[in-house]
This record gives structure tokens, sequence and C-alpha cells, in this order.
């Protein structure tokens, strides 16, 4: 799970003649990347900028000869595939034509380079139709529960195998896999695991009446909704499969995104939802909160268990 460009700072002015590579660390690195960008996009850079924040990639602001500015995401050694497989879910969402996505401007194994978001604050007029877009998304549907090739979720592998049923999928591929690997790296409580666990083995009875697959962003969380500088709604950083909707709406209300109230009311009033859906939000939150115990510690362990409880 990774966040976006949200913030620039002071741009580098990139002349690839006069600055040498050794100068700084800072400039040196710059240099790379815009020659890397010059070397994909075919376009000279102008300058360079870094981005705060993200904590799985490193990312770049730049500003092309042509007047376009884009972003660069880079990542030391990146598992084979990872931008790879990020430009392509990008490109799955942005082919429903419902949602707002970064363009892919060019994808290797080293890099990608996306079409610049100018970051601005929501607007309740955005958070309205960011509702009823992320529904029509939703709607344009997916050819199974799971997608054709394996994914990542931040810097972990996400199995994407198709299974028959929703209710098959979810147990086998989105929680037990990260159960599994948090209690190997002890990063959840036995009791927690346990509890789990025996969510697992009910899961048939928790999962909600039968609908076919949605086009999911996948890792919908706060940090992956960037509002532009008119208050609308992009999405980034998808980890996309076909699952079921309430998925990413319970993933949307973990880390508080901004008025997300407005979100899910226009959603509702675009798809309406099956009854319940409010009481199966802890359940389909199962799966983040146990990515994040993998990846960032304990107390996300703790609270894998203690939403698993709301269903013992």
């Amino acid at each position: 799970m990774t966040s976006t460009w949200v913030k620039s700072l002071t741009p580098t002015r990139f002349l690839a003649s006069s600055a040498p590579i050794g100068h700084t660390g800072g400039m040196a690195r710059s240099i790379r990347i815009a020659t890397r960008a010059e070397q994909l996009l075919g376009c000279a850079v102008v300058s360079t900028a870094p981005v705060a924040g993200g904590d799985v990639c490193t990312t770049t602001k730049l500003r092309l000869s042509d007047g376009r500015m884009a972003a660069v995401k880079t990542r030391t050694n990146p598992p084979t595939g990872f931008f790879a497989t990020e430009a392509e879910g990008l490109r799955w969402l942005g082919q429903s034509g419902c949602v707002a996505v970064p363009e892919v401007l060019a994808v290797a194994e080293d890099c990608l380079i996306l079409s610049w978001i100018e970051p601005g604050r929501a607007s309740a007029e955005g958070a309205t139709e960011f509702g009823r877009n992320l529904a029509q998304l939703h709607l344009s549907g997916a050819p199974s529960f799971g997608h054709k090739a394996e994914g990542f979720i931040g810097l972990l592998p996400m199995p994407n195998r198709a299974c028959d049923t929703w209710v098959e999928f979810y147990a086998v591929r989105r929680v037990l896999p990260y159960l599994k690997l948090a209690v190997d790296r002890g990063q959840i409580d036995p009791v927690d695991a346990a509890d789990v666990e025996r969510v697992v083995r009910r899961i048939t009875t928790l999962v909600g009446p039968e609908e076919p697959p949605s086009r999911l962003h996948g890792d919908l969380w706060n940090g992956n909704v960037v509002w532009d500088a008119q208050g609308n709604a992009c999405l980034i950083d998808p980890a996309a499969y076909g699952g079921h909707r309430e998925v990413d709406l319970a993933m949307l209300t973990l880390f508080g995104l901004p008025q997300v109230q407005r979100v899910l009311d226009a959603y509702n009033e675009t798809a309406p939802l099956a009854d319940g859906w409010q009481d199966r939000v802890s359940l389909y939150q199962l799966f983040p909160l146990l990515v994040h115990a993998c990846q960032f510690g304990r107390s996300y362990g703790s609270r894998a268990g203690a939403a698993a409880r709301e269903y013992l």
C-alpha cells in the first residue's frame, strides 16, 4: 500500500550536460531519473522535484520540455513485474471509462512514468461524483473472481488465480495467505490468529448474497484516492482484480477517506448494496488489516483479531 505524490518540494533544474553525476547524492539521483525518463519518453526533462510520501516507492515530479508534467515512480531492485503489474491495473480500471486514473506514459522493469495529478482537496461535489463513478466502475464487471495474472499489494505478492465462488476466493486468496504470513513473521498474536481462522471456517454464512464479480481497485484506502485541483477523485496504485465490491468500500472506511459518507451515499443511490452490507465491513477489513500486519507490525494483527471477534 503506497501513498501518492501529494506535495512537491523545491525543484531541481536539470541540464544533462552541466551537472556532474557525483556532485551530490540528491543531484546525482535526479540526473539518473531524468536521464531514464528521457530514454523512455523521448522527451527532454526540464526539471525534477522530489515528492513527499510513499513507503514502497520513491516518486519524483518531472517537468517535460513539451509542457507536460509527469510523475516517475522508482524503487531499488523491485520485484519482477512490479511496475508492469501496476500499469496494467491502471489501464484495466481506466478502460471502464468510469473513474479517473493517471495515464501510463511509460513502464519498464525499473520504473513507471505517469501523468501528473495536481493535488487539491476533496469537495462535496467531487465526493458525490466519486461515489457514483466508483459504483459504475464496479458494475463494469470482471471476467472472474481473480485476475489474469498474479499481483502485488504493497511489496507483498497477491495471489489472483481465479476461483469459482467469491467465498472461496476471499478465504483462500485474500485472508488465509496473509494470516499465514503474519503468523510466520510473528506479527499476530496466536489468540487473534485462531479467531481469524474461526471466522474463515464459517465464512460461507457471513459474506452476504452472491453477486457477479466487480472490477475492483483492490487497495482502495485513503492514500490511493488523490483529490485533484478541482476537488475530483483520481485513483492510483491499484491492486486490481475481480471481486466483491464491498471489499473496496470496506477499505475506503478503514483509514479515514475525506467525506466518505457522501461517497457511500452516492454509491448506494447509484448501485444499491445488499441488505446488511454495513455489518460486513469488518469482515472485509480483515484482508487489509492482515496485509498491514505483515508489513507494519503487530498492532494491525491485534486489529484483525478484534475485527474477527465481531463475528464469533
